[in-house]
């Protein structure tokens, strides 16, 4: 097998991990949301003493949390040792250091686990656990995007930098938001645009860490459109950093609307999962964004 062959095979492996990843942080938000976080006891790495536990539906969500947990490991390991293995070349010097760091990433992601779940659940070990999964999906993806762009050389200039800070204000309102569910601040504010009708609550802690996820989230959706639209001007002959920030951009609105949508009365389960998948599916967007936007096209590379 030669060299590029086993490049795409291993960006193939590497979009599987990336997609896997990207769905235990989503069952992670459904095991908050549901509430099911102590589902299988404070056993780790065993549910309820069990490997496969007795049923219930608290149980069977944190259950399958762990279940695709432990795939990513597999996954995680399988993409560590293909960039490491022997006699591969010097090209395959940035894998090996993309794939060192999500296996770092991993082994705290599972320690994180561990001590949340023997904590039973404070919202700071939460929160650590939320923000490590999202840095080995980011990992993961600046993996994948970069074994697609290996013919283009860097590019830094002004719109390559807002788009990388779009990717870490989206990690920020996305932590923000898990602050908001992890203090039980959700009901805090009711009512969309304002927080009870209005622009400085005067409510207690929860009203101001639940009004703070909110103007970090209109100042984000404001300026992801923009985004687009500058990348736009900057890239008119490359379509590829183009059609990631406008997808970036598609999904934050889509999801100012979910947010509307819960702070006005639809405070279902399905619409905070759904709020959850769409918040990391625009940082998912947005960090393949910066590394595309950050590389020539291919025929201005050489």
């Amino acid at each position: 097998m030669s060299e590029e062959d086993s490049l795409r095979r291993w960006r193939t492996l590497v979009a599987i991990a990336s997609v896997a990843t990207y769905l235990l942080i989503v069952l992670g938000g459904v095991v908050r949301i549901t509430g099911s976080g102590m589902g299988c006891g404070d056993d780790w790495p065993l549910c309820n003493g069990q490997l496969i536990p007795t049923m219930s539906l608290a149980t069977f969500i944190e259950w399958s949390h762990r279940l695709v947990a432990a795939g990513i490991g597999v996954l995680v390991g399988a993409v560590t040792a293909w960039a490491w293995w022997p006699g591969r070349d010097s090209r395959w010097t940035p894998y090996r250091k993309i794939t060192a760091v999500a296996a770092v990433l991993l082994v705290v992601q599972v320690l994180l686990g561990a001590v949340t779940v023997r904590l039973e659940l404070p919202p700071a070990s939460v929160m650590l656990h939320l923000g490590t999964a999202l840095l080995l999906l980011a990992a993961l993806l600046v993996g994948w995007a970069r074994a697609g762009t290996s013919r283009r050389a860097p590019r830094r200039d002004v719109a390559s930098t807002w788009t990388w800070v779009g990717a870490v204000s989206a990690f920020a309102v996305i932590l923000a938001g898990g602050f908001v569910a992890n203090l039980d601040a959700a009901a805090a504010c009711t009512g969309f645009p304002l927080c009870s009708g209005q622009w400085w609550p005067a409510g207690g802690w929860r009203t101001h860490v639940h009004w703070g996820h909110r103007l970090l989230a209109y100042l984000f959706v404001a300026g992801v459109p923009l985004l687009a639209l500058h990348v736009r001007s900057r890239r008119p002959d490359d379509a590829v950093p183009r059609r990631w920030t406008l997808a970036a951009a598609v999904v934050a609105l889509v999801q100012l609307a979910v947010g509307a949508a819960l702070v006005t009365g639809a405070f279902t389960t399905a619409v905070r999962a759904l709020h959850v998948t769409l918040g990391t599916a625009t940082f998912a967007l947005l960090v393949v964004a910066g590394w595309t936007v950050s590389r020539y096209p291919a025929s201005d590379a050489g």
